[in-house]
């Protein structure tokens, strides 16, 4: 029996949930070999396809993956996921999970020769928190590691640092570096104010290039630079962004108080609620 959470699109084809399998030696299960995007809807459609699928091709190029489906056939089927769901016509939104791994290989790290496996997934979306409380975790990014920077399925680090987080009274957790830099969150990228400027860390840190982080830098609301982990730990305002928070103010860092939104946060909130009110695709 297909489950209340709509269809899912497996393989090219839009599935009961019950059907949409995948096999015991899929590559991403067995070593976490795949990539994968997370997109929300907003007022039932989902914003920003377009910079997804770029960033999927990315990661899935600086892993190997050979994706063969288009990214109109991806955009379709992304609709059409989101259209099957009961909860996509009934005002409440949605996270929409896209992932491609290495598809059938031997039970080790070597790939196969057939074809990935793509799955696209909804499910329903808690609207944000009105702030976060962040937990700085005692690991570092690898700004150097042959997975930095690509939005992999290789998931077990963030899971490890997010239950430290909680265990420690923050919502989400945040990474330095190698070399004692701010790096990001498990899911989001940090900014820090300093001087009256919102500063988030280049890539060459080892962040995520995030959908979101993109949209507040080319819209002239902060710029890139280094940051020491000591700016976040003792900035006075600072916020998250990410495809599911949007601008998501600071309220703690490791049990210290902020007084979240600052005017900073507030500009780049009202600025993206603009932005995908005027171009759902920006």
């Amino acid at each position: 029996m297909d489950s209340p959470a709509g269809q899912v699109w497996c393989n090219g084809a839009l599935v009961g949930t019950a059907a949409a399998t995948v096999p015991f030696d899929d590559h991403g299960l067995v070593v976490g070999d795949g990539v994968f995007e997370t997109l929300a809807t907003r007022r039932g459609r989902p914003y920003g396809i377009r910079r997804h699928l770029e960033r999927l091709r990315r990661s899935a190029a600086g892993l190997g993956l050979s994706l063969t489906v288009d990214d109109a056939t991806l955009r379709d089927a992304i609709e059409a996921v989101t259209a099957a769901h009961p909860h996509g016509g009934d005002g409440r939104e949605l996270r929409i999970r896209v992932t491609v791994t290495g598809g059938r290989a031997p039970l080790g790290s070597a790939r196969g020769d057939g074809p990935p496996t793509v799955v696209i997934a909804a499910g329903p979306l808690a609207p944000p928190a009105p702030s976060a409380r962040v937990v700085v975790v005692p690991w570092p990014r690898n700004e150097r590691g042959a997975l930095a920077g690509l939005k992999t399925t290789s998931y077990a680090e963030n899971v490890l640092a997010l239950e430290h987080a909680h265990r420690h009274g923050g919502d989400e957790a945040v990474f330095a570096n190698t070399v004692g830099e701010l790096c990001e969150g498990t899911g989001s990228n940090v900014f820090v104010v300093v001087d009256g400027r919102a500063v988030t860390p280049p890539l060459s840190s080892g962040c995520l290039a995030g959908v979101t982080r993109a949209l507040v830098l080319e819209a002239g609301l902060a710029v890139e630079a280094p940051l020491p982990l000591a700016a976040l730990l003792h900035a006075e305002e600072a916020f998250l962004t990410s495809t599911t928070r949007l601008g998501q103010p600071i309220s703690h860092v490791d049990g210290r108080a902020l007084s979240p939104p600052g005017p900073c946060t507030r500009r780049v909130q009202q600025a993206l609620e603009a932005l995908l009110d005027a171009d759902p695709d920006a």
